[in-house]
């Protein structure tokens, strides 16, 4: 079960196709800063010993998302190039707390919320491009599984280590704010705007 609070407006899949290869660019760059943010909590909380395992499984796989993904981008003919970051993260990242254990709470949730957006998302896309690019449908309908794992991983992550009232409240309040941050909107067709 994702757990966000409002769904995405269904325009956003007509943009999407509209702008698909400018898309895919920024699914590319979203699945990298995902491994990063793993391997990120990996060397910021080495002393949690319940996160080490689930969260190198979750930067490879990641990391061969971004692989996949790059690989669409080549057959399309896109290259791979910088692309400035939308707000939609930095808007959700800066509903995190900046105290312990705190941090790190909001940080699994936060990271959940994302996941469960790609998730969401995802499967919009898997259902409307069959008609538009059938392998990169495909592709779209392999990675569902994985982002709802990730996303589920995290909140499991969290109950490990925090009382199950805890994650449930913070999680309602994160998800109001992962709402607000996508009704904000982007200024192109991004996956999280």
């Amino acid at each position: 079960m994702l757990r966000l609070s409002a769904p995405t407006d269904p325009a956003w899949v007509t943009q999407a196709l509209d702008h698909l290869d400018e898309l895919l660019l920024d699914h590319a760059h979203l699945e990298k800063k995902a491994a990063g943010t793993a391997v990120t909590l990996l060397f910021r909380y080495p002393e949690r010993r319940v996160l080490q395992e689930p969260l190198a499984r979750i930067a490879r796989e990641e990391l061969v998302h971004f692989e996949q993904v790059l690989a669409q981008l080549d057959r399309r003919g896109v290259p791979f190039r910088p692309l400035r970051p939308g707000p939609y993260a930095g808007r959700l990242h800066a509903a995190i707390r900046g105290q312990e254990p705190d941090r790190l709470l909001d940080t699994l949730l936060v990271a959940a919320l994302i996941e469960a957006r790609s998730c969401e998302r995802l499967a919009l896309l898997a259902a409307a491009l069959p008609a538009v690019d059938e392998r990169l449908a495909a592709l779209y309908r392999e990675l569902l599984e994985a982002e709802a794992r990730h996303h589920g991983e995290y909140v499991r992550l969290a109950l490990a280590l925090f009382a199950e009232p805890e994650v449930r409240t913070r999680l309602q309040a994160l998800a109001r704010a992962e709402a607000d941050a996508l009704a904000a909107g982007a200024p192109a067709p991004r996956f999280h705007g």
